[in-house]
């Protein structure tokens, strides 16, 4: 389902050992099954996992809502997260109270980057209202992207403030913290709204304070993601960021309490 290049990408992600296996050995092996998903959650220490469904035909690929759906069906631990393409959908604030209220779906995964939108788009805000009503967080990706037909200016967080503003009840999570450009604007809007948050998938944990000068400030809001498999070592992250030069109760906020009070997992 992925496009060709999403796999060179990947592969230059994969340690020597790996890298003979190739990404779509480790799909095949990890992925196989819920079962086989969480024995590997098991292995890097992790309780719960969200799976990320995406409608990129002309960047990343399709990953279907049906597919994320089937595949955490009767699991506790891994939460689907639906792809609403709303270039691609009638009516897709329609689609996403389906999705939610019928399939389960625990919240909504936007591509900017890769849909081509800016996320103050007013053709989005159907969606934000939907998602604001329902009570599910929204996941946005910001910063850049290196995959073929990506456009990095739908990357920039500051669109962000005008839905904050304007539904000022929704969970909005920043996926990769505006990686590259925009770590300051990331920062800054999960400090001055209360229900903005910066996720730091694909950000090397080690450097981490040199990205956000003032990161244990914003420890109520920082989320740890994995990235997987694209960035296939969780537990080695995990690591990382347990050895950071930063309290105790600040490293167990990012590393699932904050993500258990946006997901409303008791």
């Amino acid at each position: 389902m992925w496009k060709p290049w999403v796999f060179e990408w990947a592969v230059n992600n994969l340690n020597e050992a790996d890298r003979a296996r190739g990404p779509q050995k480790m799909l095949d092996t990890v992925a196989a099954s819920k079962e086989t998903l969480e024995k590997h959650l098991d292995e890097c220490g992790v309780n719960y996992a969200v799976v990320l469904a995406e409608e990129s035909p002309i960047t990343t690929g399709i990953t279907p809502n049906d597919y994320v759906a089937d595949f955490c069906r009767g699991s506790q631990r891994l939460l689907p997260f639906c792809s609403v393409n709303h270039n691609l959908r009638a009516n897709p604030a329609q689609e996403l109270e389906r999705l939610v209220t019928t399939e389960g779906f625990r919240g909504l995964k936007l591509y900017p980057t890769y849909h081509h939108f800016y996320t103050n788009d007013p053709a989005v805000y159907p969606m934000y209202a939907v998602a604001q009503s329902l009570g599910i967080p929204v996941m946005v990706h910001t910063g850049s992207s290196v995959f073929r037909g990506a456009r990095l200016k739908y990357g920039d967080p500051l669109p962000l403030d005008d839905v904050a503003v304007d539904f000022p009840n929704l969970k909005i999570v920043m996926a990769h913290s505006g990686r590259g450009f925009w770590y300051d604007r990331a920062f800054f809007l999960a400090r001055m709204h209360e229900n903005v948050y910066m996720e730091i998938a694909g950000l090397p944990p080690q450097r981490l304070l040199e990205y956000f000068p003032e990161f244990e400030r914003n420890a109520d809001k920082i989320i740890f993601g994995s990235d997987w498999p694209g960035m296939p070592y969780i537990a080695r992250n995990i690591e990382l960021i347990r050895a950071l030069p930063l309290k105790d109760n600040t490293k167990e906020k990012i590393l699932g309490g904050n993500a258990v009070r946006i997901l409303g997992i008791k």
